[in-house]
């Protein structure tokens, strides 16, 4: 008449990632690894950094040369002949530093690109292993309703001889059908749940939404708990890319000086003259050609001084945002170890008092053995029974879960 909530096999292996705690961990790494190729955020971050990276060629230019042509509808009259049209050419060129500077901002920009790519993909590391737990602790609960069921059918037919004698009424039947109408009602609504959450499994997967998901039913609270580097965190992604647009800035700024400074052009001007009629001497109708440089000097513009101000300003509120990040950052992570301290203590707990439950149905079934049985007792301890076998599912389940967020806020 007994029955246990799991079957508990295999060694635990422990590892990095989000893998560490999980027996048979391989079939999660090749989900995420699937998640990880397919997933099409992952893909659309890793297409932005390209694209900003991209933008190194596009800032290393300088600007575009200036060519000119002109006609003297009127022709002016010079010593040696008339002026008939003008060309010109002419460019500006940026100051010393200042196309580099372009470059180092812009592979700034594609650094903190990189960091959402990193970010993005812990994300969907931690919910995929967090779905696949989910599917797991339903599956353990659809288990655990089918045995109880089918242990109800089994005092349902203790019942029924019970009746025949005259020791039972048929009203204790009655209440023992109902209760397996009760757990046939839970498991049919997990049956849909475990669907709805397959189909989310799916696509972080980026594939099929009936695609099945095989599932292991091995999951054990280890007896040691991973350790846990809180010094690491500090290096999170998260934080990381606040110092990358930091750095950002810092470029911005060293940027926006290389503009403030003068721009120096070059040019040259021809010019093209007539010969004079009916005169001759050396120069006539000599063409003309001036060679020309010129300076940009933004004397009066305070653009640059109100960007400097800017990114004064940006970096100040980024270091703030940092700040909080790595506020929320600890308290998600605190919290994550305690939660995973309390479901340690809730599984040792709900293991004890299931036990205790059967060994409280083991003295109901010696009490049928010598022809007396309380079959309201035994629906009572088979609803505690249930209540901690499902206790401990979901104590087993917040275990990895928890774990999971701590690898995610840890992990090197």
């Amino acid at each position: 008449m007994k029955h246990r909530i799991i079957n508990i096999k295999g060694v635990l292996v422990l590892g990095s990632f989000f893998l560490s705690l999980f027996a048979n961990a391989q079939q999660l790494d090749v989900l995420i690894n699937t998640a990880l190729e397919n997933n099409p955020e992952i893909q659309k971050f890793e297409l932005q950094h390209k694209r900003v990276s991209e933008k190194v060629n596009e800032v290393n230019t300088v600007p575009n040369t200036e060519f000119g042509v002109g006609y003297f509808v009127s022709e002016p009259e010079t010593r040696t002949g008339a002026q008939r049209f003008k060309v010109s050419a002419k460019q500006m060129l940026p100051w010393f530093g200042n196309i580099s500077a372009r470059e180092n901002y812009v592979s700034s920009l594609a650094d903190v690109k990189y960091e959402d790519i990193v970010i993005a993909k812990r994300k969907l590391m931690s919910s995929v292993s967090q779905s696949y737990y989910r599917l797991y602790a339903n599956k353990a609960k659809q288990k655990v309703l089918t045995e109880n069921i089918n242990l109800l059918e089994t005092y349902e037919i203790m019942a029924l001889t019970s009746v025949e004698v005259g020791k039972a009424s048929a009203v204790d039947v009655l209440r023992l059908q109902m209760r397996q109408n009760e757990m046939q009602q839970l498991k049919d609504v997990l049956q849909q749940e475990y669907l709805a959450e397959q189909t989310k499994f799916n696509n972080l997967l980026n594939r099929e939404n009936d695609v099945t998901v095989n599932i292991d039913d091995s999951l054990v609270i280890p007896s040691d708990d991973f350790e846990v580097n809180t010094e690491s965190l500090a290096l999170h992604p998260e934080l990381l890319k606040y110092d990358k647009l930091y750095q950002s800035i810092e470029q911005s700024e060293l940027l926006n000086q290389k503009e403030s400074s003068p721009m120096i052009g070059f040019g040259l001007d021809y010019i093209n003259v007539e010969e004079r009629p009916n005169m001759d001497f050396s120069d006539n109708g000599k063409d003309i050609v001036m060679p020309m440089v010129s300076v940009s000097i933004p004397i009066f513009n305070k653009k640059y001084k109100s960007i400097s101000k800017q990114n004064e300003l940006q970096q100040m509120e980024i270091k703030f945002q940092k700040d909080e990040r790595l506020n929320t950052l600890e308290t998600f992570l605190d919290k994550a170890v305690n939660g995973r301290v309390s479901s340690r203590i809730s599984y040792a707990t709900q293991t004890k008092n299931l036990q205790q439950a059967e060994d409280a149905e083991d003295i109901l079934i010696k009490s049928y053995e010598t022809g007396t049985i309380d079959f309201n007792d035994v629906l009572d301890i088979q609803e505690l029974q249930l209540k901690f076998q499902i206790n401990q599912i979901e104590s087993i389940k917040t275990y990895y879960v928890q774990s999971t967020i701590i690898n995610y806020l840890t992990q090197q």
